[in-house]
């Protein structure tokens, strides 16, 4: 297992509630987190949701299978129409381990936009709910990874395949050691926890409103049968192997090559929901408060007890991610998310290598915006109603964050830290 991969895997699949101690945790919140089913797990949700009001242990409990049931329906929905995981950086949204279909159904372009908007407007009920927990509330909850899952398949069913320690494993291409002599994936999920995890919502849903806030259609209809290639996509007899790819032959690396650049070539995407691209600047920007909150909250805690993220106080090494949390780490990191908010102000502008002394306003170009060609605005033209003069974000402030991170690298640490 790669600790990219792995931090990765993590910073996807750890969306774990935080709670009040085991003794005073719903007999819901224990339900729901070792449910064998579907059915069993919506029906605790839904007793949890009735008492959230009232009971900021309920909240917490049902804010996060809010979130782990956004991942569902996007599982489910990729599942449905026979999805392909590309495991491509340039998909971050298609990243989760769907199990083979062999019958699935035929995709529309329609039909995946309402797929990502189900999963968008779960996630943003998570949001909501963890948000009303009390910032100072005693939250503790001991959860074991192997024993919580999603439904990937749409058995209605949480198999021991489809815990979240077994989906990072694949995530991983690796495998999860369950011996007595492997790390324990328990972990005492607490209330910056919860912080966490509301901040991972915001950045999921940043990542849908960009998407649905254009019309990809040319993309879907020219190159997605790379990933749904036998749902009756426009190209799919014309470019898909008999097979449909799976003979596991040199061929079929080499059509799915083609059409990746052909994903690219094709995300030329006109607006059409300005507002979303809009959105997606404040679930940032909220992501960035919720880091902020997140870490005040950690290193306040005075226990050291099974911890997801822990402060330089808290000694010890995180079992999935091997790393340790130092104080120039955290300092450094929020260094990072100062960057980031002034970039997305339009404090401080984005350089780029074709451009001399001016740069990109992001504020701009989320509130402000046009056409979205990603070989453009890597060319330069894209991104050129953009440009402006002011201060230009320096390459050496940027370096100086990084080293702080050492040999683990920035965004190692970024994914675990959200």
């Amino acid at each position: 297992m790669t600790m990219r991969r792995a931090i990765l895997a993590a910073a996807l699949f750890a969306f774990l509630p935080a709670s009040f101690a085991w003794a005073e945790t719903p007999d819901a919140a224990k339900s729901m987190f070792e449910a064998k089913s579907v059915a069993d797990r919506n029906a605790a949700l839904s007793m949890l949701e009735a008492t959230a009001a009232r009971d900021p242990a309920a909240a917490y409990a049902a804010g996060a299978g809010e979130f782990f049931t956004a991942l569902e329906l996007l599982a489910t929905g990729l599942h449905r129409h026979g999805f392909e995981s590309p495991k491509s950086f340039m998909l971050p949204l298609m990243q989760l381990p769907v199990p083979d279909n062999p019958n699935p159904q035929p995709l529309t372009y329609e039909e995946f936009r309402a797929i990502l908007v189900a999963f968008r407007d779960r996630l943003e009920k998570s949001a909501a709910t963890l948000g009303s927990v009390p910032a100072d509330a005693d939250i503790g909850m001991v959860v074991d990874l192997t024993r919580v899952g999603i439904d990937l398949n749409e058995d209605g069913k949480l198999a021991p395949d489809e815990s979240i320690a077994a989906i990072m494993a694949s995530l991983a291409r690796g495998s999860i050691d369950t011996s007595d002599a492997a790390p324990s994936l328990t972990f005492r999920f607490d209330r910056a926890d919860g912080f966490w995890l509301q901040g991972y919502a915001e950045f999921l849903m940043a990542q849908a409103d960009f998407w649905l806030a254009h019309d990809f259609k040319g993309m879907f209809d020219g190159s997605f049968h790379m990933l749904f290639p036998r749902a009756k996509l426009p190209l799919q007899d014309a470019l898909v192997p008999p097979d449909g790819g799976m003979s596991g032959n040199i061929f079929a690396s080499e059509w799915r090559f083609a059409d990746f650049v052909s994903l690219v070539h094709l995300v030329n995407w006109p607006v059409v929901e300005p507002e979303r691209r809009q959105a997606a600047r404040r679930h940032l920007l909220e992501m960035i408060r919720l880091s902020r909150q997140d870490w005040k909250a950690i290193l306040a805690e005075t226990d050291n007890d099974r911890e997801w993220l822990p402060g330089p106080q808290q000694k010890g090494v995180n079992p999935l991610t091997g790393l340790e949390v130092g104080e120039q780490q955290v300092t450094a990191w929020l260094a990072a998310l100062t960057m980031a908010e002034d970039l997305l102000e339009g404090r401080v502008l984005l350089p780029h290598f074709r451009v001399t002394g001016r740069g990109i306003n992001m504020k701009r170009f989320f509130d402000e915006p046009k056409p979205f060609d990603l070989v453009l605005s890597i060319t330069g033209p894209g991104i050129a109603p953009y440009l402006e003069s002011g201060r230009i974000l320096a390459g050496d402030d940027f370096d100086q964050i990084q080293r702080e991170f050492g040999g683990a690298g920035f965004l190692t640490f970024a994914l675990w830290f959200n």
